[in-house]
């Protein structure tokens, strides 16, 4: 009876070691097959290069093929709602800016993802804005900016790429900050206001640092940030001018709701991994794309913030959702 009970015993154990290996391996053996990586703007664009750069440097980490599937339109909210109804396995996430999620409910009727739809695994990169101007014109720094806009209330004009963008809003916080009055001329993006602006048809807009590095017919006269970018080490931020303003544009990844832990762990791991890596951010640097690594908690946190943000501010703005 005792050896009976003594081999049961043993049986036991075996099978609790067996199951804790079972466990051990399924915890680490992510991933085991190729993993989809959804991008909500076109293929060849800003968003779309930035990811496909470190997505390649990723699954060289991982070892597993991350294939980069792009599903652009409505200002990313495709992409998103697709990532917040995928299985929740590690195999499909989504990579890019954070507006779909912060800025795009506030804007856009019938969406169907909120805040909460998602895992946030990392933050990788930021991308900068600025207050550019012509090179030929008269305004040579923000104080300058500020005090010619309060000698000609309403008079002068400035180019974003959409209602309820990054520049947009950031401009528009500006404005309303130092109190004076500008007026917003929209366009379908960056691409197309940069002729404009060039030419001088309108007095000065919100591009990308990486817009206006390299290019000579544009002067950066402030950029948003609370750090001063690499590209124009010499022009000063909007936070050390003690004009608060808001985050630039955050880029990182993430998963669907419910994505099991070890699985956002090792992604997160791998996140961390190529922020660090060489490969990357030579990339980053090229195309003056700062990277600006958060872990888990932190890029959750700023998401919830960055969202809380643009809803106060849409609202004093009294943009209607369309």
């Amino acid at each position: 009876m005792i050896r009976a009970r003594k081999h049961t015993i043993l049986l036991s154990t075996a099978a609790m070691l067996s199951a804790y290996a079972s466990f051990t391996y399924a915890q680490t053996a992510y991933p085991v097959k190729p993993v989809q990586v959804i991008v909500g703007f076109p293929a060849g664009g800003s968003v779309d290069v930035m990811a496909r750069n470190y997505i390649a440097v990723l699954s060289a980490q991982l070892g597993q093929q991350f294939i980069v599937v792009n599903r652009d339109g409505a200002s990313g909210t495709i992409a998103f709602a697709a990532l917040a109804n995928a299985k929740p396995d590690g195999y499909t996430i989504g990579a890019g800016p954070t507006t779909p999620i912060t800025n795009a409910p506030h804007l856009m009727k019938g969406i169907k993802y909120n805040l909460d739809s998602f895992e946030y695994v990392c933050q990788v990169f930021e991308n900068v804005f600025t207050i550019g101007v012509p090179q030929d014109s008269p305004l040579r720094s923000i104080q300058d900016f500020i005090a010619a806009a309060r000698a000609n209330p309403g008079k002068l004009s400035y180019a974003h790429s959409g209602i309820g963008t990054v520049p947009h809003l950031a401009i528009a916080s500006f404005a309303l900050r130092v109190g004076i009055q500008v007026n917003a001329v929209a366009y379908r993006g960056e691409a197309p206001l940069l002729p404009d602006l060039i030419a001088g048809r309108v007095d000065f807009g919100g591009p990308a640092v990486s817009s206006v590095a390299g290019r000579s017919q544009l002067r950066a006269l402030g950029v948003f940030a609370d750090y001063r970018h690499p590209a124009f080490p010499d022009v000063p931020t909007f936070a050390e001018l003690g004009i608060p303003t808001l985050p630039p544009g955050l880029n990182g990844l993430y998963a669907p709701k419910g994505t099991p832990v070890d699985v956002l762990q090792t992604l997160e791991r791998g996140c961390e991994a190529v922020t660090q890596s060489e490969t990357f951010r030579a990339a980053a640097q090229k195309l003056h794309q700062p990277v600006v690594f958060l872990d888990r908690a932190a890029f959750a946190k700023r998401a919830a913030e960055d969202y809380r943000i643009k809803a106060e501010l849409i609202k004093t703005l009294n943009i209607s959702a369309q």
